[in-house]
């Protein structure tokens, strides 16, 4: 896992048979057939990637922009790529906590591809507050399945996806312009495709076939699931991602250590946004816990992570693009 965030990896791994390190031969296959795979770097993979964190990690350097623009690229590079688009996160649950940091690894991260002779672009988006409707491992992949099958779609991850995408159809050269972009990309959505890229991928990597139909007979849910009430009534003024994130690794969702099993149950959903109004009573989120004791635990860390006051201003999930 990736500390308060959880690991992409982790994630599909709530999903029964999937193969997060297959065969080189059937890594091949989906993406031949499925148009992508979502595998773990293997050791032959940018080797020297990992001994090089290692001396990041006793040396303080581990936020390094050069050594992290090196990091980034060396994966990116060996893989070939024709081109190549980065969601740069930042706010209080991002790596990069402050715009202007943010900023200047996009501007080096584009700088360094284009030396490379790689096309580059990157998004500078908002993670002052959870960025999908939920957080967890089973309750994120079901939120996907949702999206792509023409469910729910939480308008800030809505915004993230699709202007990540319309940078990748322009940089591919398929469009000549973001609104057609983004039309494309809804067309996609709307008419299953995206649904049954995915539906493929899952099961070339060893996942059910028919898992996009019964979701909810593959994913499995926490014992305790119950809402938080907000504590008194006004707007959601601030939320600490971190300390949001770190409590889904406290109730299980995440590692504190590489030996520790990921319980993929355990979550939150249902949460409302920087900006919204309630009431005393109303709820903040559904907090997914494997027992009574981890919900009071997650519960009086919540409310001290989510501020309720006043000011009614939203955030914007996307801040800039550079290319």
């Amino acid at each position: 896992g990736l500390g308060h965030t959880g690991g992409t990896l982790d994630k599909l791994e709530s999903i029964p048979g999937f193969n997060v390190n297959p065969s080189q031969d059937i890594v091949n296959k989906t993406v031949r057939e499925a148009g992508l795979a979502v595998i773990g770097q293997g050791s032959d993979l940018a080797p020297a990637d990992g001994r090089i964190y290692a001396v990041r990690d006793i040396t303080a350097t581990v936020d390094s922009i050069p050594l992290i623009v090196a990091s980034i690229l060396s994966k990116k590079l060996a893989e070939g790529l024709d081109g190549l688009v980065l969601d740069i996160k930042t706010g209080n649950g991002a790596f990069m906590c402050e715009r202007n940091r943010a900023r200047d690894l996009a501007a080096n991260l584009i700088e360094v591809s284009k030396m490379a002779g790689l096309p580059c672009r990157a998004l500078i988006t908002d993670m002052n507050e959870p960025l999908a409707h939920s957080a967890g491992n089973a309750l994120e992949i079901a939120e996907a399945i949702a999206f792509l099958k023409g469910g729910y779609r939480q308008p800030r991850l809505e915004e993230v996806i699709l202007s990540v995408g319309a940078e990748m159809l322009l940089l591919g050269g398929l469009v000549k312009n973001v609104k057609t972009a983004r039309f494309m990309l809804n067309g996609v959505i709307e008419m299953g495709l995206a649904a049954e890229q995915f539906a493929r991928m899952v099961s070339m990597q060893g996942g059910p076939g028919d898992l996009l139909d019964h979701p909810d007979k593959y994913l499995q849910s926490a014992p305790v699931i119950r809402p938080l009430a907000a504590p008194h009534g006004g707007c959601i003024e601030f939320m600490d991602t971190r300390a949001i994130g770190l409590c889904i690794v406290e109730l299980g969702g995440g590692r504190q250590s590489a030996e520790i099993k990921i319980d993929h149950r355990v979550g939150l959903s249902e949460f409302r946004l920087v900006g919204e109004t309630l009431n005393k009573g109303d709820p903040l989120l559904v907090i997914h816990a494997a027992d009574e004791t981890s919900w009071q635990a997650a519960a009086e860390v919540l409310l001290n992570a989510i501020v309720i006051g006043r000011k009614k201003d939203t955030l914007p999930a996307v801040y800039e693009t550079f290319q």
